[in-house]
């Protein structure tokens, strides 16, 4: 099984640059291209939050038109959308009201889907806080997920949006996941968890956390920038954009990171059956 992670969109209505210098959805526009353009499409796509910018329903009314041609492939390829600390769960759920699974009661916008019978379980956890840039898994979210793990055995790919591991960008690693301690030891307890997937931190970067591999991917649009100084100043640099791809094969998951963009090759490394001298 494929499937395909793409994280902070941070799409504005009318298109408004972030920042005053990013044309995020022209960079997401490119992105859904070259995924459709991929030799093997994922079985689905799963968006790690900061879907938006603001959270407004014109932010979302933009969104879902992006995400268009996603839908409407020949492959039907679902996508599964999970709340950043720039979304709002309740004009999210609005704007996409064919995502059942977003149309819940509940306090938090979580939930858990059998991606293929007997084979893969995808959970999506709510970190958000209402309008704060950092993170939490309470009390209430932890016995959720606890719940959920212990009822269902299958291998289980976690997705969220706040990483839960401590990154060394301090300026992102300040808007942090907090009860990450309470959160590795419930993880190491199910050992069917084979994955977390996380969004956020704009690169790609990765820890090991309760016996797994956890992991951040890089934005559709802008990055931030790799400064590992104390106390680094809040940047990010126009590095070529990106998505992940999470090969799962039963057993493990194996990880690309694609680049977005246009680029020489391919080349072949053989002439008739000769390396190429």
């Amino acid at each position: 099984m494929l499937i395909a992670q793409l994280s902070d969109l941070h799409i504005k209505a009318d298109r408004r640059k972030a920042y005053g210098i990013v044309d995020t959805a022209a960079f997401l526009e490119r992105a859904v291209t070259q995924l459709l353009a991929s030799p093997k499409l994922p079985d689905a796509i799963v968006l790690t939050g900061d879907l938006v910018d603001q959270g407004s329903p014109d932010d979302y009314a933009l969104l879902r038109e992006l995400l268009a041609p996603l839908q409407r492939s020949a492959s039907q390829m679902p996508c599964f959308l999970v709340a950043g600390n720039h979304d709002e769960s309740t004009a999210l759920r609005a704007a996409f009201p064919e995502h059942r699974y977003l149309a819940s009661e509940a306090s938090f916008a979580h939930y858990a889907i059998d991606l293929t019978v007997g084979a893969l379980r995808l959970i999506a956890l709510d970190t958000t806080i209402p309008r704060q840039g950092s993170g939490m898994l309470c009390a209430e979210r932890l016995r959720w997920l606890d719940a959920q793990l212990t009822a269902n055995p299958t291998p289980t790919l976690i997705a969220m949006h706040h990483p839960p591991f401590v990154t060394g960008i301090s300026h992102m690693d300040e808007l942090g996941l907090a009860n990450r301690d309470e959160f590795e030891k419930l993880v190491a307890r199910h050992t069917h968890v084979k994955r977390i997937i996380c969004g956020h931190l704009h690169r790609p970067i990765e820890a090991l956390f309760g016996g797994v591999i956890a992991s951040t991917c890089p934005s559709t649009a802008h990055q931030v920038a790799l400064n590992l100084l104390p106390n680094a100043p809040d940047q990010f640099v126009m590095e070529p954009p990106g998505f992940q791809l999470h090969h799962w094969d039963g057993v493990r998951f194996v990880t690309h990171t694609v680049s977005v963009g246009q680029y020489e090759g391919p080349y072949y490394f053989r002439q008739g059956g000769v390396l190429i001298d």
